[in-house]
């Protein structure tokens, strides 16, 4: 049940209105000036505002002035009730953010049409508002994830670093001994662990290109869990 706040200041015309909508089933709420409906916006936090535009103490210019200043209420759907069709005064409530105005006299039909419309365009914005906030935080998941996969390939290759490290030392000890001219005997120990510290380089190279295509969220989201693989903790 969408609830709808009037305000206005000639007391029929307000009970009226939120008769007429008591009875097309919404939650209908009457203030009898603008203090009072501003105060009720906040409280009662309303779906849609039906305001009249000449008020005492405070008009519904203000209103919906004041109204705009709060983040939290600002964007309530407003609808103007007037008996001025000066156009300046229309263009000065829809700069200030009314979506509507009612001119009065104003029939049943035109009334209901208004708040249907107006309600219609809210559920949908809300209804935006939803999605872009759901997909908003798919995102960050993503990039939670990504951030996630990128710590987890940079630690495995430097691994991998390390690994290649010694047998590269190896080699190039080796050849400086080769170079160095010694006798036949060391010689071939020399060349021996030249032979099998290039086939380690190898084989360590290969474990590269397979890392390369199994690295994925998912396999590094199960490494993790089975404290395979350290990393920064997800929050």
């Amino acid at each position: 049940m969408s609830k709808i706040l009037v305000i206005e200041d000639e007391r029929p015309v307000r009970t009226n209105i939120v008769d007429l909508l008591s009875v097309e089933g919404f939650e209908a709420i009457g203030a009898e000036n603008g203090r009072i409906g501003l105060q009720l916006i906040q409280e009662q936090e309303p779906d849609l505002v039906i305001c009249d535009v000449l008020m005492p103490k405070m008009d519904g210019f203000e209103v919906l002035r004041a109204l705009s200043q709060k983040s939290d209420a600002g964007s309530v759907p407003f609808i103007f009730l007037t008996a001025k069709t000066e156009r300046s005064d229309m263009r000065q409530g829809m700069e200030l953010g009314a979506y509507d105005y009612l001119t009065k006299p104003f029939t049943r039909t035109e009334l209901l049409g208004a708040v249907h419309a107006q309600l219609k365009k809210r559920d949908l914005m809300m209804q935006q508002y939803t999605t872009a906030c759901e997909q908003t935080e798919q995102l960050r998941q993503r990039l939670h994830e990504l951030q996630q996969f990128s710590d987890a390939k940079g630690q495995l290759l430097n691994n991998l670093i390390d690994e290649l490290r010694n047998p590269l030392s190896n080699i190039s000890l080796s050849i400086r001994m080769l170079k160095e001219g010694i006798p036949g005997a060391q010689r071939d120990r020399y060349l021996k662990i030249l032979q099998e510290e290039f086939s380690r380089e190898i084989a360590l190279l290969n474990q590269v290109s397979e890392l390369q295509q199994l690295l994925t969220p998912a396999n590094i989201k199960l490494l993790r869990q089975f404290n395979l693989l350290q990393g920064k903790s997800e929050g």
